[in-house]
């Protein structure tokens, strides 16, 4: 009898090793064939959408040659320089045109894009499609402005892209919100038991790209980010560059760092 409840005993446990081996393949499968739909969550509008702000703008198809990126351009009267906007992994232009319309109020003409499959910019996803349009963009505003007039601005997602860009031009500054040091030092933190490395297709080390950027550098991170951690943002500081300044934001949290004043005067100190 006792033979026969250690037997049942091996048989629920090797069933309840399958199941817990099945689930691990299960969740390492859908992090590599949906990892898209985990990164990114755009939305979308129709192409006759009509943007509202309060500030004039307009607003751009620039067509490359195998996608169509939407993009918005503000303009004032004799601005201080021109800051390339690349939001995060949510929404569209009709939201990310209203919060860069800060920057606008503080004398700065604005160009903000939608990457493609948000709002109404269309292409393929890939790393390297990210890489491509941003160059695409700054290329346009290299016609119209001094690149010594040129601020680039990455948020979240946009950091990396923005350290990218930063780390092949010679654009004025480079300002990161809530940057990582690689999508795949967010993930390895998030899914410590899989192996993130070998699934992941997006990487965005911007590790990599900011020694190669000779412009200056400023960080802003608040320390309760639960979507990119403090901890990813701060070991960019291990990188020991000289021409970065990384400034932390106590309490703040991913969407919320333009709610505390250490924000407001770190970029009124960069933009004056």
């Amino acid at each position: 009898m006792l033979f026969t409840l250690q037997k049942k005993q091996k048989r629920r446990l090797k069933s309840f090793i399958v199941v817990l081996f099945g689930l691990y393949v299960m969740i390492g499968s859908a992090l590599h064939f949906f990892q898209e739909k985990l990164l990114f969550l755009p939305t979308t509008l129709e192409q006759d959408y009509q943007y509202k702000f309060d500030y004039p703008f307009e607003e751009l198809f620039l067509k490359t040659e195998d996608a169509t990126i939407n993009a918005l351009h503000f303009k004032g009267e004799n601005p201080k320089g021109v800051i390339l906007y690349f939001h995060g992994n949510a929404g569209d232009l009709s939201r990310w045109g209203k919060i860069t319309e800060y920057f606008v109020t503080q004398h700065y003409d604005v160009l903000v894009m939608d990457y493609r499959t948000y709002g109404k910019s269309i292409g393929k996803l890939s790393e390297n499609a990210f890489y491509k349009d941003a160059q695409f963009c700054y290329n346009f505003l290299v016609q119209q402005y001094l690149e010594e007039d040129i601020t680039l601005y990455g948020r979240s997602l946009g950091t990396g892209i923005a350290a990218n860009l930063a780390s092949i031009n010679q654009p004025k500054q480079l300002i990161l919100e809530t940057p990582y040091y690689s999508i795949l030092d967010v993930a390895e933190q998030r899914f410590p038991m899989f192996p993130v490395k070998q699934l992941l297709k997006y990487q965005f080390p911007t590790f990599k790209y900011l020694p190669k950027t000779s412009c200056p550098i400023t960080i802003i991170h608040g320390t309760e980010d639960k979507i990119v951690p403090y901890t990813s943002g701060k070991k960019l500081l291990g990188l020991k560059l000289q021409n970065l300044d990384f400034k932390t934001v106590e309490g703040g949290n991913h969407n919320n760092l333009i709610e505390f004043e250490d924000y407001h005067v770190t970029i009124k100190t960069i933009l004056k």
